[in-house]
């Protein structure tokens, strides 16, 4: 057995990873395609995401909420930016796997 996940056994679904991997993003474009309001789709889920930083930066609620938010906002940057670093890092130690079909 490879560990490949592209060779690997198919799934249940008779799918191999790579196929599972298609059609969800054949799924996710058709989808995008029909949403008129990208900013309405998400808004819930990225302020629950800010909220997650609020609660971080001020657990017991004493700032003023829009000092809770500024300082949120910047508490959400730096963790973008470590998490972007920590891609950096992964690229560089692992190289990329080229083959013909875009991927």
């Amino acid at each position: 057995m490879s560990n490949d996940p592209d060779t690997s056994i198919a799934s249940s679904s008779g799918l191999t990873p790579k196929q599972r991997r298609l059609r969800a993003r054949l799924a996710a474009h058709a989808s995008w395609a029909k949403t008129p309001d990208r900013v309405a789709r998400t808004s819930r889920g990225t302020q629950a995401f800010l909220e997650r930083f609020e609660r971080q930066v001020d657990p017991e609620r004493k700032l003023p909420p829009e000092v809770r938010r500024e300082m949120a906002i910047h508490a959400r940057t730096a963790y973008m930016l470590q998490l972007a670093q920590r891609s950096a890092a992964a690229r560089r130690r692992k190289p990329r796997r080229y083959n013909n079909d875009g991927d």
